[in-house]
């Protein structure tokens, strides 16, 4: 299974879609939200991949009961740390960075997502740290997202 990864959106609508458009040529099997909707408007656009979905409150997301609610239809938005297992492998999902060298190192993920710097990074090993940069583009003026093989656990950054 492919899972698709995506961090700070930033209500960038179009940026969404083409992640969303992507993903679905990718054929993932899961989608992953690192933090930083924004507002709850964006959420139909993740809906539309019919995928399974799970996120995690940035600092940025303000408006968290209506973002929570209206992601209760396809998915949900947790508080992070995020904990997830799927096809035998263990996944933290987090918004902010500050712990995960030591969640990566104490042997009890295969990966780490994380968003927050808008900067993308892939640091392999026993356990994989993957952060899918920036979908809105807004600070780097690069807009980014991430798909991960659960079967190789090969990870592939791409632009949008």
């Amino acid at each position: 299974m492919k899972i698709g990864i995506i961090s700070d959106s930033h209500d960038h609508l179009d940026n969404i879609r083409k992640a969303m458009d992507l993903f679905k040529k990718e054929n993932i099997g899961y989608l992953i939200h690192c933090g930083d909707f924004v507002a709850p408007f964006t959420l139909p656009l993740f809906s539309q991949l019919g995928v399974p979905f799970l996120g995690v409150f940035g600092n940025n997301d303000g408006e968290k009961l209506l973002l929570r609610e209206r992601a209760k239809e396809f998915g949900e938005i947790k508080v992070q740390p995020a904990f997830l297992e799927i096809e035998g492998k263990r996944l933290v999902i987090m918004h902010e960075p500050a712990l995960q060298s030591a969640l990566a190192k104490s042997g009890e993920f295969d990966a780490v997502f994380v968003g927050h710097t808008h900067k993308p990074e892939i640091s392999e090993g026993k356990c994989l740290i993957i952060n899918p940069g920036e979908a809105c583009g807004w600070l780097t003026g690069k807009a980014t997202v991430a798909i991960l093989d659960l079967a190789t656990m090969s990870t592939r950054l791409l632009e949008l």
